[in-house]
């Protein structure tokens, strides 16, 4: 099959995106829930640990490892990512999802992922959020993604300076590999936000994460919208008190 397959009449020219995994899964949740975004396309599920579910909204049809939310009255579009890229196909998925991205004619790319909270520096001790440009990509100054340059928010420094490309993120899923595929000639503004955090309940740190995207795609949120399926399905259902007399 095609790496992309739309489900309904939806125009993704233009949007900035979002992308992909661990806190980043449950921000996009809020993102997808507050403004309302329904799936609109799902992609080949070949790269990913297999996953299957309902949908979310109840409707007819099934939840895919990756698949596209939007909706033709919003600025923006997501990409959820809900099983892990199986380690033989890493790089293949790095570079068709880049190239979906660049023959979509998005307006911006912003990619979102964790960070390991325990390797901060001690001038990072009070960030929760940093970000990352390439430094071969052209300055966000005039595109979709300037108001970055209104925020607090500091560029990432690595744990070690061992590096002179994109630096090591630990615990940031495929966000490293992607960054470093990145090609010369990329001209759609980019960055990537990552959240430290630590394992647990990350309900509040999606939360500071997606505050942060709202802001930078000029969207303004007075109180984010939680998904149904989170009151029984992050932490799974409560346990029977009876089985324990």
């Amino acid at each position: 099959m095609d790496f992309y397959q739309p489900v309904t009449d939806y125009k993704l020219t233009g949007k900035p995106i979002v992308s992909v995994a661990n806190v980043a899964q449950l921000t996009v949740d809020l993102i997808t829930a507050t403004f309302e975004l329904q799936q609109v396309g799902v992609f080949d599920p070949k790269y990913h640990v297999p996953v299957t579910g309902a949908r979310e909204d109840g409707t007819p049809g099934i939840t895919m490892p990756l698949e596209l939310f939007g909706s033709n009255s919003s600025n923006i579009a997501v990409i959820q990512q809900r099983s892990p890229v199986l380690t033989l196909f890493k790089q293949d998925f790095t570079h068709t999802l880049l190239e979906f991205i660049r023959t979509s004619c998005v307006s911006a790319v912003i990619f979102l992922a964790g960070v390991d909270t325990s390797n901060r520096r001690d001038t990072q001790m009070l960030i929760p959020t940093t970000y990352i440009r390439p430094a071969s990509l052209p300055d966000v100054t005039s595109t979709p993604l300037s108001p970055l340059a209104e925020l607090p928010i500091p560029p990432y420094l690595a744990p070690t300076d061992d590096s002179d490309g994109i630096p090591f993120i630990p615990g940031g899923g495929l966000a490293r590999r992607i960054l470093s595929s990145i090609p010369t000639s990329w001209q759609i503004p980019t960055i990537c936000f990552l959240q430290y955090v630590m394992e647990g309940d990350n309900r509040y740190d999606a939360q500071i994460l997606a505050n942060v995207t709202a802001k930078v795609v000029n969207r303004k949120v007075v109180g984010w919208t939680q998904p149904a399926t989170w009151g029984h399905g992050l932490f799974g259902t409560p346990h029977d008190s009876t089985l324990y007399g």
